[in-house]
């Protein structure tokens, strides 16, 4: 069965656009893959973490992918930090990476911007734990948005080199699964805008942990315009929005497309279903959709936030499992490279 190795930062706040862009896909590949599923977080402390808080968004995170329905007795489910493995490789292929690669990633350039020269070396070097994170359990897949399809590249040529370098068939070339068309949702108050964690305003974005009362708050004030629901025609010939047809009503497209999402419907049926219709009627619409998908979920995180200790029980099974798959597929590379072990 195919491996799926996927992980996530516990930096807190998780948003409808993390659900719908990752997790909920996660839960769907567990009826038919071997699935791997991580609290990234040595990649969060790339960056300083408040300690309190960055156990708290451990927890949550967990407590997240618990709600959204992945399963611990079908996937495994841990934070990277307890699984030593994942550390130890990271160092083994940093010697195997070169400094040419890593200048080529666009995202450290991104995230260091002007101030380069004060950035941290693990963030730096952040893909080269990526690629340990995925080696450790010789993953075949790999589930990938845009933003990371370099890092997977990079992967891909660092577990190449290292069977080059040392004549093995170690680590397979990871595949980047693409789990169909990948939602884009936008603030709620600003169609233009990613919805973010760090908008400022709350009623920006829908978060995992929203009730229903909430949820039904926030997309009554959604922004939205004054004109009808459009139809199909605005679709071209391959049946995509074309961007400058999204552009002219960001937010209608952008709560279309969530209707969309959480319906598990294409596009041209939503427009189809809506043709024609008040805005208004939509949005009643919308918001009992999304209190019945996801109101359900905030209950379950609440009441699992405040049980820690299960979430523990969780994190600490699924390390062992992890742990009990990646530690004899070190002791390979570490055979391989030819360091002594006892």
């Amino acid at each position: 069965m195919d491996r799926v190795f996927s992980g996530v930062q516990p930096t807190g706040n998780l948003h409808l656009g993390n659900y719908l862009g990752a997790i909920r896909n996660w839960v769907k590949l567990q009826n038919d893959h071997d699935c791997i599923y991580c609290v990234v977080d040595l990649h969060a402390i790339t960056a300083w973490q408040d300690p309190a808080e960055l156990k708290a968004h451990t927890r949550e995170v967990t407590a997240a992918f618990l709600a959204a329905g992945i399963d611990p007795s079908r996937s495994i489910i841990f934070n990277q930090s307890q699984v030593s493995a994942h550390a130890e490789l990271a160092w083994i292929l940093n010697c195997v990476a070169r400094l040419g690669w890593l200048n080529r990633m666009t995202q450290f350039k991104e995230k260091a911007g002007k101030h380069r020269e004060k950035a941290s070396v693990g963030l730096y070097a952040y893909p080269n734990l990526m690629a340990a994170d995925i080696l450790a359990y010789k993953a075949t897949h790999v589930p990938v948005g845009e933003d990371q399809k370099q890092h997977l590249e990079l992967t891909r040529d660092i577990a190449q080199k290292f069977n080059n370098d040392y004549g093995v068939e170690l680590f397979p070339m990871p595949k980047p699964l693409i789990l169909g068309t990948a939602t884009r949702v936008m603030s709620l108050r600003d169609g233009k805008k990613k919805m973010s964690k760090s908008d400022p305003s709350d009623m920006s974005r829908i978060t995992m942990t929203d009730d229903a009362d909430t949820i039904q708050k926030k997309l009554r004030k959604a922004t939205s315009d004054s004109e009808l629901l459009p139809g199909q025609e605005v679709l071209d010939e391959t049946g995509d929005l074309p961007e400058e047809t999204r552009q002219s009503r960001p937010e209608a497209y952008n709560l279309l497309g969530i209707y969309a999402a959480l319906a598990d419907k294409p596009l041209a049926e939503v427009l189809e279903e809506f043709a024609g219709a008040q805005f208004s009627l939509f949005k009643s619409a919308l918001t009992d959709l999304a209190v019945a998908s996801l109101g359900p979920m905030g209950s379950e995180m609440k009441r699992l936030s405040a049980d820690p200790a299960s979430v523990d029980a969780i994190l600490s099974a699924g390390a062992e499992k992890a742990a009990a798959i990646a530690q004899p597929i070190l002791a390979e590379a570490q055979d391989a490279v030819g360091l002594l072990r006892f």
